[in-house]
């Protein structure tokens, strides 16, 4: 009884989606060209429908196992529905509808930085790289930024800059370093003032008073105070100079020769002998000079 009940369950489930499939309209094709559509919202249905693919291809290509050419032709593929759906929303604006392109997303490099989309024919919008593809061969360097080149500025341009204000002659235009410098300047003036009195009442006493061995100590402490360090650098250079004579007079001393030198004579002699061997090298033969060799060793002739 139960197996009966179940095909006749079965047999009524079949009827009703036959039934439902009959009223539903058929499976509409989206059109091959945008400005076939007549109605507004039809074109926005199929652009929505577009916006739906471009989704599922985007997530897809965002995986880097997928292989360099299923990349490519997934990125080629995303690229073409941008450019059908471009036209559909070209189409939307001359039915009367918003116009969506005017707030399209701006493509973005590796670091999420907005680029410029190579478009060399102008019309439409330009080849753009999703997901892994930004990573392909010969892709990531059209993300890359050429580095900056730093121009050397010339002699001129730093020339250019320089103006009354880098010689310091408007610094006292704005009144600030002369409230800044008043009372530092009053304050070194009033200290040499009191330093230049006190001298002169020193030398004032030292002239009323008798020539003690104490006032005369005190005048010298006071007039001939800090020169002790010109006196030390005098005396300093004193001594380099007596140093510097010591040296020269000692560098003037006689040279004693410990080796015998030739006289005037015994040079003249040498090179009188020296004429003679060149003249018969020149005219006389080998052999002829070897006898003559020979025979004054035999004769002991020393010259």
């Amino acid at each position: 009884m139960a197996r009966n009940e179940e095909k006749a369950q079965s047999m009524l489930n079949r009827y009703v989606a036959h039934e439902a499939e009959q009223k539903k309209k058929p499976k509409e094709r989206r059109p091959f060209l945008a400005s076939e559509c007549r109605d507004l919202a039809e074109a926005d249905k199929w652009r929505q429908q577009i916006m739906r693919e471009i989704g599922r291809k985007v997530a897809e290509i965002q995986n880097e196992g997928l292989g360099e050419h299923r990349l490519r032709d997934l990125n080629d593929e995303i690229n073409k529905l941008i450019r059908e759906k471009s036209h559909w929303e070209r189409r939307i604006v001359e039915l009367g509808g918003p116009n969506y392109a005017k707030h399209a997303p701006k493509m973005t490099d590796l670091e999420g930085n907005i680029v410029d989309v190579p478009n060399p024919s102008g019309r439409g919008p330009g080849y753009r790289y999703f997901g892994a593809a930004k990573k392909l061969p010969g892709v990531r360097e059209l993300f890359e930024k050429p580095p900056e080149l730093r121009k050397r500025r010339t002699r001129y341009d730093i020339y250019k800059r320089i103006d009354a204000s880098y010689y310091g002659y408007r610094d006292e235009e704005d009144g600030v370093l002369e409230r800044v410098e008043g009372p530092a300047e009053e304050k070194m003036r009033a200290e040499v003032l009191e330093e230049w009195n006190r001298v002169e009442e020193v030398r004032r006493e030292a002239k009323k008073a008798v020539k003690s061995g104490e006032v005369v100590s005190m005048v010298k402490e006071v007039l001939f105070e800090g020169m002790e360090e010109e006196v030390e650098e005098e005396e300093r250079k004193e001594r380099e100079k007596l140093e510097k004579e010591e040296m020269e007079r000692e560098g003037r001393r006689e040279f004693v020769v410990h080796v015998p030198l030739p006289d005037d004579k015994e040079i003249e002699r040498m090179v009188l002998e020296k004429k003679k061997r060149e003249l018969l090298s020149k005219y006389v033969s080998e052999g002829l000079l070897e006898e003559q060799t020979e025979a004054k060793a035999m004769l002991n002739i020393q010259r």
